[in-house]
């Protein structure tokens, strides 16, 4: 499935210094996963910390943020 991500999202990355490859590994392998109002929440532990990445799932994945918690 192709992954997009928001102009949003990638000024977030480079905000955030969290790789594209992390975020993609997050939706991918999560270790906690939430949907709420359409939304997806996916939280991993990146080594540095803990991010949670928030995204949308039709016929793509669209990520439209990412933070560190």
């Amino acid at each position: 499935m192709d992954i997009v991500f928001t102009e949003h999202a990638k000024e977030m990355v480079e905000k955030r210094k969290i790789t594209k490859d992390d975020v993609i590994s997050t939706i991918k392998y999560p270790e906690k996963i939430k949907k709420k109002e359409g939304k997806y929440y996916a939280q991993k532990n990146i080594g540095r910390g803990r991010i949670e990445v928030v995204y949308e799932k039709d016929k793509y994945i669209k990520i439209i943020t990412l933070y560190w918690l």
